[in-house]
């Protein structure tokens, strides 16, 4: 999934504590071999590899997340799409000696970017990319999918609390080993070390879409690696978006979600969900929060 992943429970044992961990890490294997987009056997490579020629069967699993990326997809009016993929090849996002590409590139790719044409096939079990060279890809929703089935599995086995940090998207439920409420801390985006606020987290999960590392300049604008599905064109104005809801699938697409929208349509966007909270840093590092977001100012 491009990301590394830590878990800590809370146990009364050892013995039961390593259970527990081996459990989650089993999980997260199997999905990455199910979702993978680099393992030329899983069933989004099978999809990718038959765009714009045949529909692929697949599991009832992949089908329901399916179902709920078009869903946000909708929800978002486009601005989370799994098929932006081909757009992302355009560009190069380290920082480097960077030109634009031509627009005609762009609008040439456009054609191959849209969830209106990823077809499901609710009765069949199957998926459908109706354009030749389209791609699907679950960078944007798949830890966050990961670590809502493993916080699912330790529930349904009795485990008291615990946590699954997806390289900084954490999802917890339970006390910590003090019997606290659990905290994520959000980082300033210019110096990963340093934290801004602590937000409590009640059995809920916070996903954060940041330039951190992969972003670039031109003429004097800091660009970053996130694209508009709908312009094709990379986000500027934000450097991060992080979102509290009570599933770490949520949380993750709709960080890409907000992060394309700007600040002000993805604040009122944030707004209008329920249980669902944000909070956005732009360029001159100003920060905006959506309404009813409880944090604590980190001592500095």
């Amino acid at each position: 999934m491009g990301c590394s992943f830590e878990l800590g429970v809370v146990a009364a044992h050892q013995e039961e504590a390593h259970d527990f961990l081996e459990m989650g890490i089993r999980e997260i294997q199997r999905i990455e071999n199910l979702l993978s987009e680099f393992k030329a056997d899983s069933i989004v490579s099978k999809i990718n590899q038959n765009a714009g020629k045949a529909p692929v069967k697949i599991t009832d699993e992949v089908l329901q997340l399916l179902e709920r990326c078009q869903k946000i997809s909708h929800l978002s009016k486009g601005y989370f799409d799994i098929t932006v993929g081909p757009l992302k090849k355009l560009y190069r996002f380290k920082n480097e000696a960077f030109a634009f590409p031509k627009k005609n590139a762009i609008e040439r790719t456009l054609h191959q970017v849209g969830f209106q044409n990823l077809i499901l096939d609710t009765k069949g079990r199957s998926a459908f990319l109706t354009r030749e060279n389209m791609r699907i890809s679950f960078a944007a929703i798949g830890k966050g999918y990961a670590a809502d089935v493993v916080r699912q599995k330790w529930r349904e086995h009795k485990l008291v609390g615990g946590y699954i940090d997806a390289s900084g998207d954490l999802t917890a439920f339970g006390k910590d080993e003090r019997g606290a409420a659990w905290k994520i801390g959000i980082a300033n985006p210019d110096d990963r070390d340093q934290t801004l606020f602590y937000v409590p987290l009640h059995n809920a999960s916070v996903a954060t879409s940041g330039d951190y590392e992969q972003h670039f300049l031109y003429k004097g604008v800091r660009y970053s690696h996130n694209i508009n599905p709908i312009t094709g064109m990379p986000v500027s104005g934000v450097k991060s978006v992080s979102v509290f809801s009570p599933s770490a699938e949520l949380s993750d697409a709709l960080a890409t979600a907000v992060y394309a929208m700007g600040i002000e349509k993805g604040i009122s966007f944030l707004n209008q969900l329920p249980q669902t909270h944000g909070i956005i840093i732009d360029d001159h590092n100003q920060v905006f929060f959506s309404k009813q977001l409880q944090y604590e100012t980190a001592a500095v």
